[in-house]
């Protein structure tokens, strides 16, 4: 399950971010996949710059004044830091914060499966796996900021994913690259737009799954 393309441009789409929303914990919908985008989005590379500075600087007072982020207590922290010990697949990582192991579900987004018990791994599986390895080697500060309900059935936390060295956003940097696919978790749909812009690009440019697996 679970680089950049364009220079600037590209730099800019994997730097799109919004402000969360603070609300109460929701009883979670079913998943349903993003369907593809059929009409062409015009990027605002400008105002997308901005808005990561602004939210990297935002997540970063908030995680040092925060007391409950501190605590690592990421239910009731919007957001908090950690550490990468080992990427389990595409969208899918374990960290380490505040002593205590944590696994994080990337969402908003949905790789190919590579390991999971029940399937046969799938299409660009073990590549989409590679490559977040190659984003997030084991040791690497990232910042996860969660959205409305911050844990799936599993237990896993559901968190956007910033590498904190750069403010890569780890989740967007996947689709836009071709490695996932943007998949809608109700009720944590925050960035979805910025999810489905991105798999709009990469499907039309042909990147990474989009021309190698058959639809």
């Amino acid at each position: 399950m679970s680089g950049s393309t364009d220079g600037g441009a590209a730099l800019n789409t994997h730097r799109l971010s919004a402000q969360l929303p603070r609300s109460t914990p929701a009883v979670e919908p079913p998943a349903v996949a993003i369907p593809v985008v059929t009409t062409p989005v015009v990027a605002t590379p400008l105002i997308s710059a901005f808005a990561v500075v602004a939210l990297a600087i935002a997540i970063a007072v908030g995680c040092s004044s925060n007391p409950s982020s501190q605590r690592g207590d990421n239910d009731e922290g919007l957001s908090s830091t950690a550490e990468v010990d080992r990427v389990i697949d595409g969208d899918t990582i374990l960290v380490k914060s505040h002593g205590e192991r944590e696994t994080v579900r990337l969402v908003g987004i949905n790789t190919p499966e590579s390991v999971h018990p029940t399937k046969p791994v799938e299409c660009y599986g073990k590549e989409a796996s590679a490559h977040t390895s190659a984003l997030l080697p084991r040791g690497t500060p990232v910042l996860l900021r969660r959205d409305v309900e911050p844990r799936d059935r599993y237990g896993r936390l559901l968190a956007y994913v910033f590498r904190a060295s750069d403010s890569l956003f780890v989740n967007l940097e996947l689709v836009a690259d071709g490695y996932a696919r943007a998949y809608r978790f109700p009720p944590n749909v925050a960035l979805s737009s910025e999810f489905a812009q991105a798999q709009y690009r990469a499907r039309d440019q042909g990147m990474g799954l989009w021309s190698k697996c058959p639809e």
